[in-house]
């Protein structure tokens, strides 16, 4: 099991969010995290948004990755969730987005971040896993494609 899936609880996977903005996106991530992992809706929300005015997180082929520094967080955490309705995100192919992955990091993990944040480009590159995703029937199938899955060699 890779690094992705260790930081991915099965509660922190939401199947048919149905929000229709970023803002919403982030508020619904705030919620899940706060009530999941403790941590407080607003910093995780105002984190994710502050990274994201830097510049899009969305890397196109319907996926998007926001992710952020949260002070006083102990290890990275993570977070899936597939829209019914893909939004708007800017991303580099101009299609919205559909499925996201929230990485929320400490304040000081550099290296761990960018390792995170390649593992899951990679991932999401994988058109297999992003059909995968598309289609899972539960959160429990999503989490296993998450634990399942293996870099091209």
């Amino acid at each position: 099991m890779g690094e992705i899936a260790r930081l991915l609880p099965a509660s922190n996977i939401v199947v048919d969010l149905d929000i229709a903005t970023k803002p919403q996106f982030f508020e619904a991530m705030g919620q899940l995290l706060e009530r999941n992992a403790g941590l407080a809706r607003g910093g995780v929300a105002a984190s994710l948004a502050a990274r994201e005015r830097l510049g899009s997180t969305g890397l196109g082929q319907g996926v998007a990755i926001p992710h952020g520094r949260i002070k006083g967080l102990a290890a990275a955490v993570g977070a899936f969730a597939r829209l019914p309705a893909p939004i708007p995100f800017d991303a580099p192919d101009g299609k919205p987005v559909g499925q996201l992955f929230v990485l929320l990091v400490p304040e000081q993990a550099t290296d761990q971040h960018l390792q995170l944040l390649s593992e899951l480009a990679q991932m999401f590159s994988d058109r297999a896993f992003r059909d995968g995703l598309a289609t899972a029937a539960d959160t429990a199938a999503i989490r296993a494609l998450f634990e399942n899955w293996e870099p091209a060699a």
